[in-house]
């Protein structure tokens, strides 16, 4: 039987070549598998053309896809940003009238320190001028305190309604001598 197979397989074969040969003596399938053959090739080529303007204008929608998503998200960031802005410019401004409150507090506190330090030496100077005020009257000596190097100052006679100029050296004279000596102007 393994004769026979073979034998069936070349009886086929035989067959075969025996059409193919038929149809290829006839001259207008010879044409008939030409012209199919032509238009195939015209066909696959027509289709390649197709394919690659197909493939151009994916990528070129790709790019433009691309683009619009790149510029979403920039609109999307910048949206982010200017929140962000906003929200620090607030934060800003806030943070400046704050700044201001406490400059203005602050200033307000020097001020009323200042008043309280001014309405102090203005009492200090009342209670001096009043001070001076006795002891010229119990004395009858005005001090000079404008000249701090020296002891001066004028002795006034209420009764006489004269007035006496003194000056001394602190250097030149001891203290107990310049006491003595005003006193001795103030008796006399």
């Amino acid at each position: 039987m393994g004769d026979l197979s073979k034998n069936i397989d070349v009886e086929k074969l035989i067959s075969f070549g025996d059409d193919l040969v038929a149809v290829l003596k006839d001259k207008r399938d010879v044409n008939n598998l030409t012209q199919c053959l032509e238009n195939s090739k015209a066909l696959c080529s027509s289709c390649d053309a197709d394919f690659n303007e197909v493939q151009s204008l994916r990528r070129d929608y790709e790019k433009r896809i691309d683009a619009c998503k790149q510029k979403t998200e920039t609109a999307k960031s910048e949206v982010i940003a200017d929140e962000e802005l906003d929200l620090l410019h607030k934060e800003l401004e806030e943070e400046v009238i704050n700044n201001e409150i406490s400059d203005l507090e602050r200033k307000r506190i020097s001020i009323q320190e200042q008043k309280q330090i001014l309405k102090k030496i203005g009492q200090d100077e009342f209670r001096a001028q009043r001070k001076l005020s006795m002891y010229a009257s119990v004395t009858n000596i005005i001090p000079d305190l404008d000249d701090q190097s020296i002891i001066s100052g004028h002795i006034v006679d209420r009764d006489k309604k004269l007035v006496k100029k003194f000056e001394f050296d602190p250097k030149e004279m001891t203290a107990i001598d310049t006491c003595d000596s005003i006193w001795k102007m103030i008796v006399s």
